[in-house]
Protein backbone atom coordinates (compact mmCIF):
# COMPACT_ATOMS: atom_id res chain seq x y z
CA UNK A 1 0.00 0.00 0.00
CA UNK A 2 0.90 3.36 -0.62
CA UNK A 3 2.28 5.01 2.07
CA UNK A 4 0.53 8.61 2.97
CA UNK A 5 1.64 11.52 4.80
CA UNK A 6 -0.28 14.02 7.19
CA UNK A 7 -0.86 16.81 4.54
CA UNK A 8 -2.74 14.07 2.04
CA UNK A 9 0.21 13.55 -0.56
CA UNK A 10 1.95 10.16 -0.82
CA UNK A 11 5.70 9.33 -0.81
CA UNK A 12 6.17 10.71 -4.70
CA UNK A 13 4.40 13.84 -3.93
CA UNK A 14 0.96 12.73 -5.24
CA UNK A 15 -1.90 14.11 -3.89
CA UNK A 16 -4.47 11.36 -3.30
CA UNK A 17 -8.14 11.52 -1.64
CA UNK A 18 -9.18 9.40 0.53
CA UNK A 19 -12.77 8.69 0.91
CA UNK A 20 -14.67 6.79 3.47
CA UNK A 21 -16.81 3.71 3.21
CA UNK A 22 -20.01 4.70 2.38
CA UNK A 23 -21.50 2.42 4.94
CA UNK A 24 -19.92 3.85 7.68
CA UNK A 25 -20.29 7.51 7.75
CA UNK A 26 -21.50 7.82 11.35
CA UNK A 27 -19.15 8.46 14.03
CA UNK A 28 -19.94 5.42 16.30
CA UNK A 29 -19.49 2.01 15.03
CA UNK A 30 -21.98 -0.76 15.49
CA UNK A 31 -20.37 -3.78 15.66
CA UNK A 32 -16.62 -5.29 15.52
CA UNK A 33 -15.96 -6.18 11.53
CA UNK A 34 -14.31 -8.97 10.32
CA UNK A 35 -10.99 -9.23 8.95
CA UNK A 36 -12.63 -10.10 5.55
CA UNK A 37 -14.90 -7.87 5.94
CA UNK A 38 -12.27 -4.77 6.82
CA UNK A 39 -10.13 -6.08 3.57
CA UNK A 40 -13.04 -5.50 1.13
CA UNK A 41 -14.37 -2.11 2.55
CA UNK A 42 -11.09 -0.90 1.99
CA UNK A 43 -11.04 -2.36 -1.76
CA UNK A 44 -14.28 -0.55 -1.90
CA UNK A 45 -14.17 2.62 0.37
CA UNK A 46 -10.74 3.76 -0.47
CA UNK A 47 -10.08 5.71 -3.86
CA UNK A 48 -6.99 6.84 -5.01
CA UNK A 49 -6.55 10.06 -7.47
CA UNK A 50 -3.92 10.70 -9.10
CA UNK A 51 -3.60 14.36 -10.74
CA UNK A 52 -0.43 14.55 -12.64
CA UNK A 53 -0.59 14.97 -15.94
CA UNK A 54 1.74 12.59 -17.38
CA UNK A 55 3.62 13.05 -21.09
CA UNK A 56 3.36 10.71 -23.75
CA UNK A 57 7.17 10.00 -24.07
CA UNK A 58 6.65 9.29 -27.78
CA UNK A 59 6.31 12.92 -28.81
CA UNK A 60 9.30 14.72 -27.85
CA UNK A 61 8.56 18.35 -26.82
CA UNK A 62 9.29 20.73 -29.45
CA UNK A 63 11.08 23.52 -28.00
CA UNK A 64 12.40 25.82 -30.55
CA UNK A 65 16.22 26.23 -30.37
CA UNK A 66 17.64 29.39 -29.19
CA UNK A 67 18.61 31.97 -32.31
CA UNK A 68 21.97 32.53 -32.19
CA UNK A 69 23.05 35.75 -31.75
CA UNK A 70 23.94 38.16 -34.53
CA UNK A 71 27.43 39.16 -34.24
CA UNK A 72 28.39 42.34 -35.28
CA UNK A 73 31.97 42.34 -34.19
CA UNK A 74 32.60 40.00 -37.15
CA UNK A 75 31.63 42.12 -40.37
CA UNK A 76 33.84 45.03 -37.92
CA UNK A 77 36.85 42.70 -38.08
CA UNK A 78 36.79 41.49 -41.59
CA UNK A 79 36.50 45.73 -42.49
CA UNK A 80 39.15 46.40 -40.51
CA UNK A 81 41.26 43.49 -41.50
CA UNK A 82 40.67 44.69 -45.18
CA UNK A 83 41.87 47.99 -44.49
CA UNK A 84 44.99 46.38 -43.01
CA UNK A 85 45.60 44.07 -45.60
CA UNK A 86 45.47 47.08 -47.97
CA UNK A 87 47.68 49.24 -45.95
CA UNK A 88 50.01 46.20 -46.46
CA UNK A 89 49.80 46.24 -50.08
CA UNK A 90 50.13 49.42 -50.91
CA UNK A 91 52.73 50.65 -48.28
CA UNK A 92 55.63 49.48 -49.49
CA UNK A 93 58.38 47.88 -46.15
CA UNK A 94 60.81 45.12 -47.30
CA UNK A 95 58.66 42.45 -48.86
CA UNK A 96 56.76 44.64 -50.95
CA UNK A 97 60.44 45.27 -52.27
CA UNK A 98 61.40 41.82 -52.08
CA UNK A 99 58.33 40.89 -54.08
CA UNK A 100 58.51 43.64 -56.59
CA UNK A 101 61.85 42.61 -57.51
CA UNK A 102 60.74 39.13 -57.72
CA UNK A 103 57.87 39.89 -59.98
CA UNK A 104 60.31 41.99 -62.26
CA UNK A 105 62.54 39.03 -62.62
CA UNK A 106 59.72 37.11 -63.51
CA UNK A 107 58.89 39.07 -66.28
CA UNK A 108 62.11 39.47 -67.47
CA UNK A 109 62.81 35.78 -67.62
CA UNK A 110 59.47 35.54 -69.75
CA UNK A 111 60.25 37.88 -72.03
CA UNK A 112 63.41 35.94 -72.58
CA UNK A 113 61.59 32.93 -72.55
CA UNK A 114 59.50 34.12 -75.21
CA UNK A 115 62.01 35.51 -77.31
CA UNK A 116 64.26 32.60 -77.57
CA UNK A 117 61.09 30.79 -78.55
CA UNK A 118 60.31 32.76 -81.75
CA UNK A 119 64.16 32.78 -82.63
CA UNK A 120 63.94 29.04 -82.04
CA UNK A 121 60.81 28.70 -84.24
CA UNK A 122 61.92 30.80 -87.07
CA UNK A 123 65.62 28.98 -86.88
CA UNK A 124 63.58 26.00 -87.60
CA UNK A 125 61.35 27.51 -90.18
CA UNK A 126 64.68 28.62 -91.89
CA UNK A 127 66.16 25.22 -91.52
CA UNK A 128 63.55 23.37 -93.06
CA UNK A 129 63.25 25.66 -95.98
CA UNK A 130 67.34 25.62 -96.31
CA UNK A 131 67.07 21.38 -96.37
CA UNK A 132 64.21 21.62 -98.84
CA UNK A 133 65.95 23.92 -101.41
CA UNK A 134 69.95 22.36 -100.80
CA UNK A 135 67.43 18.46 -101.82
CA UNK A 136 66.33 20.02 -104.61
CA UNK A 137 69.43 21.98 -105.75
CA UNK A 138 70.89 18.20 -105.77
CA UNK A 139 68.60 16.48 -107.54
CA UNK A 140 68.54 19.34 -109.94
CA UNK A 141 71.91 18.87 -110.59
CA UNK A 142 71.93 15.24 -111.02
CA UNK A 143 69.10 15.53 -113.25
CA UNK A 144 70.92 18.36 -115.27
CA UNK A 145 73.92 15.83 -115.98
CA UNK A 146 71.20 13.71 -117.60
CA UNK A 147 69.80 15.82 -119.91
CA UNK A 148 72.34 15.12 -122.78
CA UNK A 149 71.36 11.25 -122.24
CA UNK A 150 67.34 12.35 -122.64
CA UNK A 151 68.63 14.19 -125.85
CA UNK A 152 70.13 11.36 -127.65
CA UNK A 153 67.09 9.40 -126.52
CA UNK A 154 65.13 12.13 -128.24
CA UNK A 155 67.54 12.23 -131.30
CA UNK A 156 67.11 8.19 -131.74
CA UNK A 157 63.33 8.76 -131.07
CA UNK A 158 62.91 10.53 -133.81
CA UNK A 159 65.33 9.52 -136.60
CA UNK A 160 62.91 5.61 -135.46
CA UNK A 161 66.20 3.79 -133.90
CA UNK A 162 64.44 3.40 -130.85
CA UNK A 163 63.36 -0.11 -130.80
CA UNK A 164 64.31 -3.00 -129.40
CA UNK A 165 66.21 -3.75 -126.06
CA UNK A 166 67.52 0.25 -126.30
CA UNK A 167 63.99 1.32 -127.11
CA UNK A 168 62.99 -0.53 -123.37
CA UNK A 169 66.12 0.72 -121.36
CA UNK A 170 65.06 4.38 -122.41
CA UNK A 171 61.29 4.13 -121.74
CA UNK A 172 62.94 2.99 -117.99
CA UNK A 173 65.12 5.90 -117.47
CA UNK A 174 62.58 8.65 -118.63
CA UNK A 175 59.95 7.11 -115.95
CA UNK A 176 62.40 6.77 -113.19
CA UNK A 177 63.53 10.54 -114.03
CA UNK A 178 59.44 11.76 -114.39
CA UNK A 179 59.27 10.00 -110.80
CA UNK A 180 61.59 12.78 -109.62
CA UNK A 181 59.31 15.83 -110.63
CA UNK A 182 61.30 15.84 -113.94
CA UNK A 183 58.99 17.20 -117.07
CA UNK A 184 59.81 18.41 -120.34
CA UNK A 185 58.72 20.99 -122.46
CA UNK A 186 58.52 22.67 -126.10
CA UNK A 187 56.64 21.70 -128.75
CA UNK A 188 55.75 23.05 -132.28
CA UNK A 189 52.82 25.78 -132.33
CA UNK A 190 53.86 26.88 -128.27
CA UNK A 191 53.76 30.63 -128.04
CA UNK A 192 56.94 31.81 -127.40
CA UNK A 193 57.92 32.93 -123.33
CA UNK A 194 61.22 34.54 -123.17
CA UNK A 195 61.27 33.22 -119.45
CA UNK A 196 61.06 29.27 -120.67
CA UNK A 197 62.22 29.49 -124.14
CA UNK A 198 65.64 30.17 -125.80
CA UNK A 199 65.27 32.06 -129.40
CA UNK A 200 68.34 30.80 -131.71
CA UNK A 201 66.02 31.54 -135.31
CA UNK A 202 63.64 34.36 -136.15
CA UNK A 203 61.59 34.80 -138.84
CA UNK A 204 58.46 36.20 -140.21
CA UNK A 205 55.22 34.72 -141.12
CA UNK A 206 51.35 35.58 -142.19
CA UNK A 207 50.13 32.15 -140.22
CA UNK A 208 51.00 33.24 -137.14
CA UNK A 209 49.13 36.45 -134.57
CA UNK A 210 51.95 36.22 -132.13
CA UNK A 211 55.37 35.30 -131.77
CA UNK A 212 55.26 31.31 -132.05
CA UNK A 213 57.85 28.38 -131.26
CA UNK A 214 57.65 26.81 -135.58
CA UNK A 215 61.12 24.50 -134.63
CA UNK A 216 61.91 22.70 -131.62
CA UNK A 217 65.73 22.35 -131.95
CA UNK A 218 66.14 20.83 -128.09
CA UNK A 219 63.49 20.39 -125.25
CA UNK A 220 63.31 22.56 -122.28
CA UNK A 221 62.92 20.17 -118.85
CA UNK A 222 61.02 21.68 -115.51
CA UNK A 223 61.83 20.00 -111.92
CA UNK A 224 58.28 20.82 -110.46
CA UNK A 225 57.79 24.58 -110.61
CA UNK A 226 61.48 25.23 -111.10
CA UNK A 227 63.49 25.93 -114.91
CA UNK A 228 65.84 23.14 -115.26
CA UNK A 229 66.75 24.34 -118.84
CA UNK A 230 65.47 26.49 -121.15
CA UNK A 231 64.34 24.91 -125.10
CA UNK A 232 65.78 26.14 -127.95
CA UNK A 233 63.10 27.00 -130.34
CA UNK A 234 63.13 28.85 -133.75
CA UNK A 235 60.14 31.61 -133.38
CA UNK A 236 58.68 32.87 -136.12
CA UNK A 237 56.74 36.56 -135.86
CA UNK A 238 53.97 37.30 -137.37
CA UNK A 239 54.32 39.78 -140.83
Amino acid sequence: MTERKADGTDAAGVETEVSAPAGNTGDTVRGAPTAEASVEEERQGVVVRDNRKIKDPGKAASTPAPAEPVSEAAPAAESVAQEESTEADESPGPLGAELEALRKDVDELTRDLQRITAEYANYRKRVDRDRGVATEQAVAAVLAALLPVLDDIDRAREHGDLVGPFGSVAEQLTNSLTKFGLSSFGEKGDAFDPTRHEAVAHRTSDEVTEPTCVDILRRGYLLGDRLVRPALVAVADPE
